[in-house]
């Protein structure tokens, strides 16, 4: 079996894992934590770096640390990973919905700008499959009407925006260093950002609001999203090899690429001028006159010893969300289409080039 992802160490992994066990430093007190943060921040041009426990921590605290008045709104689009919702929920605000591009799978910037009210304070744009929202657009907006925005760049490290690293245009930042990330810890994420003072209420809230002055008294109510020492040593010897991990996913990207682009049956996410796409996965949507849905030929794939992964489930279509009254008269064709329609091949750091002539093999003949 091909398996969809598998994490790739080529690093200093394991000696910096032994030096956390040798000395002791297991928490998140010890030094990787910071010699991390400070690495990946530094690769990205960006001036603060908190690392958290996960991906989905970094959105809440990211959110936490605008201090929005509860019900303020948060624009975000319906195909991605609920951890955006959630993340909005859990700090008392209002989630809007848009729809994506139907070639490049970003968010529709046209129907942000529609769905800003009186209310609205955040754009969140979540870049997709390793390629960038158009952030211009976004950051003109929200300079407009006095909006921060929140990039949720977890699926695009190392990729670029017309030349420069995303993660780096909104107010703040949040990455994931999940197992099947570029970039990963395991578990684990950052939120970035170029302000000093949102980097100190993101350090203040992240670390339970610990007050230096008196340790164990306590003004606000924080949480503990700290990252572990172990989890930042092997961050830091990830990021020390950060060029050879993009090229391997561009290399991915090429091969499958050139492999799909005249099959009939299924489009490939468009590749806009403006993006330097880093394929964290590789993704393929069955056109409309294909008989069978994304689900069936997961199905038809796995017989083949292929494994894949469905897009999103969209927002707007989660029964969990529904019971908290959400979203329920809500219609968002492309996110619907990418749900029922799309998949992803094995994509993982790991995948050898022998893997990827099977797996093309596999979905041509499933097809054809």
């Amino acid at each position: 079996m091909i398996i969809v992802n598998e994490p790739l160490f080529i690093g200093n992994e394991k000696k910096y894992l032994q030096e956390c066990i040798e000395t002791g430093w297991i928490s998140s007190e010890g030094s990787f934590v910071k010699k991390f943060e400070e690495q990946f921040t530094s690769y990205l041009g960006v001036k603060h770096g908190i690392a958290v426990a996960n991906g989905t921590v970094s959105l809440e605290l990211a959110l936490r640390a605008l201090e929005l008045e509860k019900g303020s709104e948060v624009i975000i689009p319906s195909h991605t990973i609920i951890s955006c919702v959630m993340a909005v929920l859990n700090c008392d605000l209002v989630p809007v919905l848009v729809d994506v591009d139907p070639y490049n799978w970003t968010i529709d910037v046209n129907q942000v700008k529609d769905k800003i009210s009186k209310k609205t304070k955040v754009i969140m744009p979540v870049h997709m499959f390793g390629h960038s929202c158009d952030m211009d657009p976004i950051m003109e907006l929200a300079e407009k009407h006095g909006l921060y925005v929140l990039e949720d760049a977890a699926e695009v490290h190392g990729g670029k925006y017309k030349g420069k690293y995303c993660g780096s245009f909104g107010h703040l930042s949040s990455f994931s260093f999940y197992a099947n990330k570029i970039i990963t810890t395991g578990e684990g994420g950052m939120v970035t950002t170029d302000d000093e003072k949102l980097a100190e209420k993101c350090r203040y809230y992240r670390n339970l609001c610990f007050q230096p002055q008196q340790r164990f008294l306590h003004e606000d109510l924080g949480f503990n999203f700290r990252i572990t020492n172990l989890q930042a040593a092997v961050g830091m010897a990830q990021v020390e090899v950060f060029d050879k991990l993009i090229s391997i996913k561009k290399k991915q990207g090429a091969i499958y690429t050139e492999a799909f682009k005249e099959n009939n049956a299924f489009q490939i996410q468009k590749v806009e001028p403006w993006a330097e796409h880093v394929y964290w996965v590789f993704g393929l949507l069955l056109k409309d006159d294909v008989e069978f849905d994304g689900k069936e030929w997961a199905k038809r794939l796995i017989e083949l010893k292929v494994q894949t992964r469905p897009f999103f489930w969209g927002m707007h279509e989660q029964p969990a969300l529904h019971k908290l009254g959400f979203f329920k008269n809500e219609h968002y064709p492309v996110t619907e289409k990418l749900s029922r329609r799309g998949l992803y091949v094995p994509s993982g750091m790991a995948l050898t080039d022998e893997q990827m002539k099977q797996v093309i093999e596999a979905v041509k003949q499933t097809t054809n």
